[in-house]
């Protein structure tokens, strides 16, 4: 009989889609799961679904029976990939479950930072209905916004934005121009070419492996004044101290964040002091909908690897299969 190791809470659906399978047992653990946990454990899994969990070197090298890592989601970073390409074990994701609530999440944050919609909320509760006179609020159509990376959720940012008649600059040097520019939108390879010309800057690309900074001091000095950074992607993109100098002393206006490089946030990070800064407990991809649908694909990726039939698609290092 096949095991497969839960790493945390899942949706009952998910968990009970797992049920329906006689030759399957499964182990679920507490939320949030520890990494001590699953070394305790792992020896004995066929697979194993993660969520926020670290999965080492030393986790892939007791795994003598794991057929696949079932991340549930489309990040990674918890996950030694070399570690599992090195011991045969595939790393699996969900493709497009959550790429819409990600994408819709975004799309939320640009509208509440222009439109200044916190501030907002806050007058009318502080009983400061004046703050109404004070012409902060801004409009996205007619604006640009550049949009980082052109994946799964880059591509339905982009289509949300033209829809709402914003001009729409495309940067992901691993999409073709021709494809870029089928849909209707600028193409740049360097993201930094655009930054003087846009007025929101939307990251969604993965983090660099070795956690630097994509957007720091030099990048945020070229931004137009009076611009919106958001980020839903990974906090590692982007140097904070940076950020909260642009946001303090310009170019920038406002920033929604998703995401931070330490999480949950230290209490003392300067940028949770600002009112111009609007967060979210990176939850952009985790809706009642994105749930479930991330906890079905993950589950399927796990009897698929069990049975023999795991789909490359969903694979970030298919040479391991």
């Amino acid at each position: 009989m096949a095991r497969i190791l839960l790493a945390g809470l899942f949706h009952a659906d998910a968990v009970a889609f797992l049920g329906e399978r006689k030759d399957i047992q499964v182990e679920q653990l507490d939320e949030p799961a520890s990494e001590q946990d699953i070394l305790d454990r792992i020896a004995e899994a066929d697979a194993i679904v993660l969520r926020n969990t670290p999965f080492g070197a030393e986790a892939c090298a007791k795994a003598e029976r794991l057929k696949v890592i079932a991340r549930h989601g489309v990040g990674y970073d918890n996950v030694d990939v070399e570690a599992a390409t090195r011991h045969g074990i595939p790393l699996a994701v969900v493709g497009e479950a959550n790429s819409t609530a990600v994408a819709e999440h975004a799309f939320m944050l640009m509208l509440a930072t222009v439109k200044d919609a916190l501030p907002f909320d806050r007058a009318v509760r502080g009983e400061n209905y004046g703050r109404r006179n004070t012409l902060t609020a801004g409009e996205v159509s007619g604006k640009t916004i550049l949009i980082v990376g052109f994946g799964r959720i880059g591509t339905r940012m982009a289509r949300r934005c033209a829809a709402f008649d914003m001009q729409v600059i495309v940067a992901d040097p691993y999409v073709p121009q021709r494809v870029v520019r089928g849909q209707g939108y600028e193409y740049v390879e360097d993201f930094r070419d655009a930054l003087d010309r846009a007025d929101v800057v939307s990251l969604h690309r993965p983090g660099n492996q070795d956690g630097s900074a994509e957007m720091a001091g030099q990048e945020f000095s070229r931004m137009r004044e009076g611009s919106v950074l958001i980020n839903t992607a990974r906090g590692t993109l982007i140097d904070e101290d940076a950020l909260h100098q642009a946001l303090t002393n310009g170019p920038l206006a406002a920033a929604g964040l998703d995401v931070t490089r330490s999480e949950p946030p230290p209490a003392d990070l300067p940028l949770l002091q600002l009112d111009n800064v609007f967060f979210s407990p990176h939850i952009a991809g985790v809706t009642r909908e994105a749930f479930r649908a991330m906890g079905l694909r993950a589950m399927q990726n796990c009897l698929d690897a069990i049975d023999g039939r795991l789909d490359p698609y969903y694979v970030i290092n298919p040479e391991a299969i």
